[in-house]
């Protein structure tokens, strides 16, 4: 398995495509490239529609996928706010690579059986195949269908992002085998030696302690150990540094423990959603998501710290070697039998991250570099990003979803 990563930041959509095509090639090594994944800026929206065609003049490959992103990512760097045209490229021995485009009207209901989810969108769920979600927001019903993927492929990992070019319906695009698409989603299913370790830095920290939810009706939260969720939050209040206490006034956050079994919760085990609304009369909260009673919860604060610090300390776990290997916080240096090191990544980020949330480019790409020294990363900046907390795959904001690729077994194919 071989994976490659680059980014081109030319105004001029031909040398874009050249650069990126000559860092590829370099990269490869001679391997025939099986999927090739673009993202491109709107600075070069005139060329949407012939970017299937000019990659594949510049760069041969199997499989071609993408859309347009407010920003791009590639070659381990972050490109924003200026043109921006980054290709993910990989070979895939002994992986089945299945590009399907989805209309949002063609998706079974969700009462209906895994099997008919499994046939609507014509992948089986033996060998587990992993999935790639791009999609466009206007209209295409992402957590729909990310539950739909959950219900009929539980075994199976999704990572993707929203496309992010557009302010209107029409304005995206979306690539799927060489074909140019301005609604839908599409999903990319690979099957085989293959596996996608992932990481979902959601930025954020938490604070005062967890609590039960011990009254809710749907996602209006109406108790918090027995008392009123405000009246929680004027207690912790008090308790917080003066800092803390101005950034809760703005980016205050619900932290929900979707594990039943995780009664002492660390980063990564909580989905982090927004509190939508409040209720003083009876001192309730209104939360982006359905509570259920006698879940954990933790309040969360979110800023630039907190999201080094979230990310820094989910990938020094992700892809930890067996007992006896290299520790998590080293990077991988090489096979061992049990457990080959990844070769490849994406990174989708929201568009709120990057420059605007840590004053600088490349915050995030850095950080896994630290971690996954040599491995290639690429991917664009979200309107929302795809990617699991517990269980369940979910749409998130203000995060960073990485997919860790990397081989079951060693390949059997020849050199």
């Amino acid at each position: 398995m071989q994976w490659a990563s680059a980014v081109s930041d030319s105004a001029q959509f031909d040398q874009a495509v050249a650069a990126v095509a000559h860092d590829i090639a370099a990269q490869m090594q001679g391997y025939a490239i099986d999927l090739a994944l673009a993202f491109v800026s709107p600075h070069h929206a005139a060329h949407f529609l012939e970017l299937p065609a000019a990659v594949a003049r510049a760069m041969p490959h199997r499989t071609l996928v993408g859309c347009s992103a407010g920003g791009v990512i590639g070659g381990g760097h972050e490109v924003e706010q200026r043109p921006g045209l980054a290709v993910v490229a990989a070979h895939l021995p002994e992986v089945t690579v299945t590009p399907i485009h989805m209309d949002g009207d063609a998706l079974p209901d969700l009462d209906g059986s895994p099997r008919s989810w499994q046939e609507a969108i014509g992948v089986p769920a033996d060998p587990t195949p992993h999935f790639i979600v791009l999609v466009d927001p206007f209209t295409f019903p992402a957590e729909d269908f990310l539950a739909g993927l959950d219900y009929a492929y539980p075994e199976s990992r999704k990572v993707g992002g929203i496309a992010s070019a557009a302010q209107r319906p029409g304005q995206n695009v979306l690539y799927a085998a060489g074909q140019v698409h301005r609604a839908g989603a599409v999903i990319v299913a690979l099957a085989g030696n293959l596996t996608i370790d992932t990481v979902v830095a959601q930025g954020c920290r938490p604070i005062g302690k967890p609590m039960l939810v011990t009254r809710a009706e749907r996602n209006i939260l109406l108790k918090l150990d027995g008392k009123p969720p405000l009246e929680v939050i004027q207690e912790l209040v008090e308790e917080l540094s003066a800092a803390d206490r101005r950034l809760a006034q703005r980016a205050l956050f619900l932290g929900i423990v979707t594990d039943a079994l995780i009664t002492e919760p660390r980063a990564g085990d909580f989905l982090v959603r927004n509190i939508i609304g409040v209720d003083p009369e009876r001192g309730a909260l209104a939360i982006g998501e359905i509570l259920e009673e006698g879940q954990l919860v933790q309040f969360q604060l979110r800023d630039a710290a907190a999201a080094a610090e979230d990310l820094r300390e989910l990938l020094g776990r992700a892809g930890a070697a067996p007992a006896g290997a290299a520790p998590a916080d080293a990077a991988p240096t090489g096979d061992t039998p049990a457990h080959p090191v990844p070769r490849g990544a994406l990174l989708f980020s929201c568009l709120g991250r990057g420059v605007g949330l840590f004053g600088r480019p490349d915050h995030d790409t850095e950080l896994f570099r630290r971690r996954f020294e040599g491995v290639p990363v690429g991917g664009f900046f979200a309107n929302g990003e795809i990617g699991p907390v517990g269980a369940s795959t979910h749409l998130h904001g203000y995060t960073s979803a990485f997919g860790i690729f990397r081989p079951l077994r060693p390949s059997t194919e020849a050199d």
